[in-house]
């Protein structure tokens, strides 16, 4: 390929109030190192807010443990909507995120404080030492309705050329999740570790977990309802190479919907992101970094917009970002 995912940025989470959620993340997953938090309108993200440019208010959470974060996302201007029926595993879009943990001997499944699945995964995976072993995002699992379709979307765009597990049956872990006593068929996909650039070693390896239903028509999660609305409303992959990205997914029949071409501006970080759709509509966001802050106040930023492609940033400029820990709640 001739750009570089360099891991998974951040998943998204659609919440009614994102400095409570972030304070829930922080004390409960170690999602403490604040980003940016930034009040601004979504005018790129019409089409998948009724053709209105919405008010939000959104806060990126990392974890420095190692992994991806969280873009907890508020609307500002709306009150934000739940699906409007039961979530059932194998749902078409995100059915919940993994995080890592290195202390935990089996994965486990459990929920936020507002509902939405978590899946605990055991994984050894560290940036930096952490005691309770509480890592970052290391994936999502997906609902699909077709799975060969998704299979070849997710390894030809983004380099998850390893199939981990592919099984179809009546699932023990499942059984105490909506939905969880049906069978399924489950494929896990991952990659042989490659190279990677700017914050790649931070946010770490990464896998996807793609789930099909067999004995029900899936709902789709995100029917009749915004995007920023209640619950995963996207997963965010970290890219260098943009350019090359969106060529590539064009060819495959899956082009950008949305590209903020030049520059966005996120607070006091910058670069450029597009949208690209799964087979089954569930968004994927790309992000090319180009800015990120140390410290606003001296005036210190991480600028990647020039640097070597897969070229990963030195390991004491990415814990420099340690200075924006928030000990305190918001």
């Amino acid at each position: 390929m001739n750009y570089i995912i360099n891991g998974i940025q951040q998943i998204g989470i659609g919440v009614a109030n994102a400095k409570q959620a972030f304070n829930w993340y922080k004390n409960n997953y170690g999602f403490d190192l604040l980003v940016f938090e930034d009040r601004s309108e979504a005018k790129l993200m019409t089409q998948y807010t009724n053709d209105e440019v919405m008010q939000r208010y959104a806060l990126l959470a990392m974890n420095m443990r190692g992994g991806g974060g969280l873009e907890i996302w508020q609307f500002t201007n709306r009150k934000p909507l739940a699906q409007a029926s039961d979530f059932k595993l194998g749902d078409l879009g995100i059915n919940m995120m993994k995080l890592r943990n290195g202390n935990i001997s089996e994965t486990t499944y459990t929920k936020d404080s507002w509902g939405n699945w978590i899946q605990v995964v055991k994984d050894s995976y560290a940036f930096s030492k952490g005691s309770d072993g509480k890592g970052g995002v290391m994936g999502a699992m997906i609902g699909v309705s077709d799975m060969q379709k998704s299979i070849k979307f997710y390894q030809t765009l983004f380099g998850l050329d390893a199939i981990a597990f592919d099984e179809v049956g009546v699932f023990k872990e499942f059984e105490n999740l909506p939905g969880g006593t049906q069978k399924f068929r489950r494929v896990l996909l991952a990659r042989n570790r490659t190279r990677v650039g700017g914050f790649g070693k931070l946010l770490g390896p990464f896998q996807l977990e793609l789930i099909l239903c067999l004995e029900r028509g899936p709902n789709k999660i995100y029917k009749n309802r915004l995007w920023g609305d209640l619950g995963y409303i996207h997963l965010c992959f970290d890219v260098s190479g943009m350019d090359e990205l969106k060529k590539k997914s064009e060819r495959l029949g899956h082009p950008f919907t949305v590209d903020s071409a030049n520059s966005f501006d996120m607070g006091e970080a910058s670069g450029r992101f597009g949208y690209i759709e799964d087979p089954d509509g569930t968004l994927i966001e790309v992000v090319e970094t180009h800015k990120v802050p140390i410290s606003k106040k001296l005036g210190i930023f991480i600028n990647l917009k020039h640097r070597t492609l897969g070229k990963p940033l030195p390991n004491w400029i990415v814990k420099a970002m340690r200075i924006h820990r928030k000990k305190k709640d918001l």
